[in-house]
């Protein structure tokens, strides 16, 4: 047997590829080889003997699939990959499913709905069953369904649970539950199965043949590997422990992942899969690649001391033999305008100073309306850039809805823009009538602004003639205040009067809510212009903006090269790794959320995805924040993100005074104070609105205190445990249940 391979790893890689036996788990911090030890492993099954259809290889995408079916055939070559079962949950799931189908009640030719599929099955549901649309919204009602499914809740078992039925009232959602089961019926009656049910009909297809079709696949998959452990949910681990604890099995299970760069719980990921593996697998052998490949040591250290601070973890500590490298830098602005400015003057500073080409460096954010900043800045200075896992600020769909609204106030002859917004929100208007005003238009050589202003002398039926009307009017109105309101008020009255606002506000999916922040920052972007200090005699009209902004759209629009900065969030960042990386945006309530600041979980979460941040980047790493931001129209004053405390000051290079302690976030002391910014109050989206609110402090509380929350409600406290000033409590909720939250963030209320 030929192991020339084993050569090129380090003792634990070693130690990890080589224990083929039992359940293993591989512990492997970011840039550690990760891959490396998985595909080898692979590969050595194969040449110890094993059969390569006897191995079954999980991922979460269908590239990680391919690669390590290319790395084992250049390992050991032959072309024996091809026979390993390697591929997605998904994909491997439905072609078992092809096979078994008929078991569970469906043909083995079932249709897979897609995401289009999905919400238009549910979209007739919620019709015929007169339900208001606003209520029960498309996306949102999938994903509650997405959620019933990888928590393994049928449409009995919802039924049958008072606390979800109960929840469902308050949200005044009341027919959830018969969506729910209309939906899986009809999906049946179709032979069809989303992506969900790919696996959640794979669980069902396992749990209800326990004798002879677990024991098929026991037999036939000897060895079970799962990559990126820490992004299961608990519906994927349920289904791996299905096929590996069948009676008398040796348990041979190999999952490979970092509890520290566990991010996607809002997309259903649990951490406590991989913290719990060793519970749930006493005789598991555990294997810890802590040497970084990647970074620097200054990046290295940064990424040890900040999640160091997080509560549940698997102790490991990565190290790196790529010396000290470069300091992280720390830009402090007085904006953020300011900030995206600074960065990319160091974009430039980075490339002259160390030849490092565009596609080298990665400006990494929270959410994605802070793009904004960063890509007029980086037009201004002519450097190419691409908006990765998502469109360009200003190419949005929603951002380009708000525009044709400003662009039609502006041009009322400009018809793609009255062709975009005639109809959004939806008014009556259909795509039968524009096409009509259109012929109407051409026949008479006019722009079709001039049929719809005078409607009345054409025949349209009353019901689309009155709504043009309606429509017509309201744009009229927002051109006549063109004169006395500058473009940000009359922005925000166009996107309010005209009903997106609501529209895309009505959707509290993941996505909506992301529209929402972008339109925001579209307007917020608009108020900096109106705010700025004038160019010569250029005025803060709503035409000098969309001006603005064409030049901006339209400037590169040609460059076809892949010599570009790339600008993504945090999440997209994931697995990837560049020379230079920029992580903006760090404040509190933006890195780390205000939506997350309400539990202990919550807060490890956010750093964690701090982690991912800080360890994409090879040779440097700048952080940066500002102390003001434009937010909802107004100058809001932040404090610095807690993580930039958590960071020593040794590893670090800041143009400011620091505080003396190295520890001093630890201590009380404040990222505000820390960098030399007047001191704020932390806002918490807890903060009363009543000026006479006080928040309990923790020599208020004792066990078995009744307490109110902003967001969980009435509840009674279980535990206090931690530190004085950094207390938290266990707390059992009425309506949201038990909950871990830090005190000093929570803002209870006394009962």
């Amino acid at each position: 047997m030929d192991n020339t391979y084993l050569n090129q790893l380090n003792d634990i890689q070693r130690q990890a590829v080589t224990t083929t036996e039992g359940p293993v788990m591989v512990i492997a911090g970011p840039g550690s080889g990760k891959t490396r030890v998985l595909t080898y492993r692979i590969a050595h099954l194969i040449e110890k003997g094993v059969k390569p259809w006897n191995i079954l290889a999980l991922t979460f995408t269908n590239k990680a699939a391919r690669e390590m079916k290319e790395r084992i055939n250049n390992t050991i070559g032959g072309g024996v990959a091809s026979s390993v079962w390697a591929g997605t949950f998904h994909s491997i799931f439905a072609r078992i499913l092809r096979y078994e189908a008929e078991l569970i009640g469906y043909p083995s030719n079932f249709t897979i709905y897609d995401t289009q599929d999905t919400k238009s099955v549910l979209s007739n549901i919620i019709r015929e069953n007169n339900l208001e649309p606003k209520v029960y919204s498309v996306n949102g009602v999938r994903a509650r369904i997405s959620s019933c499914k990888y928590n393994l809740i049928s449409p009995k078992a919802y039924v049958d649970n008072h606390e979800l039925v109960q929840e469902d009232h308050q949200r005044r959602q009341p027919h959830f539950q018969k969506i729910y089961k209309a939906y899986m019926a009809r999906c049946r009656r179709a032979g069809a199965m989303d992506f969900d049910d790919l696996l959640y009909q794979m669980f069902i297809l396992l749990h209800k043949n326990p004798n002879d079709i677990i024991k098929k696949y026991h037999d036939k998959f000897r060895y079970l590997l799962v990559d990126e452990f820490q992004d299961t949910n608990f519906l994927q681990y349920q289904i791996v422990r299905k096929l590996v604890n069948y009676q008398g099995s040796p348990h041979n299970v190999c999952i490979v992942g970092d509890d520290a760069q566990s991010i996607y719980a809002f997309r259903g990921a649990t951490i406590e899969n991989i913290l719990n593996f060793q519970k749930d697998y006493k005789k598991a052998k555990i294997f810890k690649l802590e040497q970084n490949y990647r970074s620097t040591h200054h990046i290295v250290q940064a990424a040890n001391e900040v999640i160091m601070n997080n509560n549940r973890q698997i102790q490991k500590k990565i190290w790196t033999d790529k010396g000290k490298g470069e300091p992280i830098k720390v830009l402090q602005t007085v904006t953020d305008s300011e900030e995206g400015k600074r960065v990319s003057d160091l974009i430039l500073e980075q490339k002259t100073r160390y030849h490092l080409q565009n596609k080298d460096i990665a400006i990494l954010y929270r959410t994605n309306a802070q793009s904004r900043a960063f890509e007029e800045s980086l037009r201004s200075l002519r450097i190419a850039y691409r908006v990765y896992g998502g469109l360009s600020f200003y190419q949005r769909k929603e951002i380009k809805d708000l525009l044709a609204y400003l662009r039609l106030i502006v041009n009322r002859n400009d018809e793609e823009a009255l062709r975009r917004v005639i109809n959004l929100p939806k008014r009556a208007i259909g795509k039968a009538t524009i096409d009509k005003i259109s012929k109407l238009a051409d026949a008479e050589d006019l722009p079709m602004w001039a049929v719809v202003e005078n409607i009345d002398n054409y025949p349209f039926p009353a019901r689309a003639s009155n709504a043009i009307k309606k429509f017509v009017k309201m744009i009229h109105k927002f051109q006549k205040q063109q004169n006395t309101k500058d473009a940000y008020d009359l922005a925000k009255i166009a996107g309010a009067e005209s009903g997106l606002l609501k529209m895309y506000g009505e959707d509290k999916t993941i996505e909506g809510m992301n529209r929402m922040e972008n339109l925001q920052g579209l307007l917020d972007g608009i108020k900096i212009f109106t705010d700025a200090e004038p160019i010569e005699d250029e005025d803060k009209s709503l035409a000098t903006y969309l001006q603005s902004i064409a030049l901006l759209t339209d400037q590169d629009a040609d460059d076809k090269s892949d010599d570009k900065v790339t600008l993504m969030s945090v999440h997209a960042a994931k697995g990837l790794e560049f020379p230079s990386v920029f992580v903006v945006g760090l404040e509190e309530d933006l890195f780390p959320s205000f939506m997350s600041k309400n539990t202990v979980d919550e807060m490890d979460e956010e750093r964690r995805l701090f982690y991912v941040a800080i360890t994409r980047a090879e040779r440097f790493l700048t952080l940066s924040f500002a102390k003001s931001r434009y937010r909802f129209g107004q100058v809001r004053y932040n404090d610095s993100s807690r993580f930039l405390d958590e960071i020593s000051r040794e590893n670090m290079d800041i143009a400011v005074p620091f505080s003396k302690s190295s520890d001093a976030g630890r201590s009380g002391v404040s990222g505000a104070s820390k960098y030399g910014i007047a001191q704020k109050s932390r806002r918490t989206p807890a903060a009363s609105s009543d000026p006479s609110f006080k928040a309990a402090k923790a020599g208020d509380l004792s066990v078995g205190q009744q307490i109110e929350h902003f967001r969980f409600g009435k509840g009674a406290i279980q535990r206090i445990e931690g530190a004085k000033g950094n207390e938290v409590l266990t707390v059992k909720f009425d309506d949201a249940g038990e909950k871990r939250i830090m005190l000093k963030f929570a803002k209870l209320k006394l009962n």
